[in-house]
């Protein structure tokens, strides 16, 4: 199957569009938990918070950086998620990676052979020929950052083009590989809702657009279904991090957790029931 229908099945089957972020912080562990070495703090706090979210989430976002911070320990745990989480819920390893070819063939094979993910995040910086070692594999999926969440997106990702600003034209390229390939998506944060508008009428139905930026970095979660959703009111990816993983720093951070994953999944549910069509 290829990775944008998997995407569409595993959205319809949850009924959820919720993508957890697991970006674990060794400063930002509930309480109950600093007092246990790192790596069963770092562990018990995954493991709560699968057990917590997963009757919400369709996905599960893993930023690289908060498992390289806890060093080879962190590696290894990140190793062991996908098999926790399985294949009924996508695997997304946020790293933004971009490269030469041969360098990139590497991280495909990691990424996907070894450590089990669904999908990754890219850049597209050194030319769209490095993303060619993805081409082979439509059940593996890409999704290349467009525009991102952050206050400094605008510095490089607004330049004009041709193509109109720049992050478009990188949105024009995912459409045209996706139609080709069937496995990529667009990475558009949050804070940008007419960057979402945008992207979304660009990209037409079934391409999948994974968003970070909403929750702790501010981004509008209304705007953010209505323009994001194609018209069978999928292929969205809303990404909530530090809102689910640091709901509580206390005794009940995974029944916390569970309810906020849980408010997220109605909140949405409840924006888009009025735009689905199918």
């Amino acid at each position: 199957m290829k990775f944008q229908a998997r995407v569409d099945q595993i959205l319809k089957a949850r009924d959820s569009l919720v993508c957890v972020g697991l970006d674990p912080d060794p400063a930002l562990l509930p309480k109950p938990l600093k007092g246990l070495s790192r790596e069963k703090g770092l562990t018990q706090f995954l493991d709560g918070i699968l057990s917590a979210t997963e009757p919400h989430a369709a996905a599960y976002k893993m930023q690289l950086a908060s498992f390289l911070s806890f060093g080879p320990m962190g590696i290894e745990v990140l190793a062991g998620l996908s098999e926790k989480i399985g294949p009924t819920r996508l695997r997304i390893l946020d790293m933004k990676a971009n490269d030469i070819q041969n360098s990139m063939r590497l991280v495909r094979d990691g990424v996907f052979d070894e450590f089990g993910f669904d999908a990754l995040t890219v850049a597209p910086w050194l030319g769209w020929e490095t993303l060619e070692p993805f081409f082979a594999d439509s059940s593996k999926g890409v999704f290349v950052v467009a525009h991102s969440s952050n206050p400094g997106a605008p510095d490089f990702q607004e330049i004009p083009t041709p193509r109109g600003p720049l992050w478009l034209a990188i949105v024009g390229e995912v459409r045209r590989l996706s139609g080709l390939y069937g496995n990529f998506g667009a990475v558009v944060g949050a804070t940008y809702t007419e960057a979402i508008h945008t992207a979304r009428q660009t990209l037409g139905n079934g391409v999948p657009i994974l968003v970070p930026g909403v929750g702790a970095q501010g981004g509008q979660l209304s705007g953010t279904v209505r323009e994001g959703v194609d018209g069978h009111g999928r292929a969205l990816l809303v990404n909530s991090s530090r809102s689910i993983l640091f709901a509580s720093d206390g005794k009940d951070w995974k029944t916390a957790a569970g309810a906020e994953a849980e408010r997220l999944k109605v909140q949405i549910n409840q924006l888009r029931s009025g735009l689905r069509t199918a």
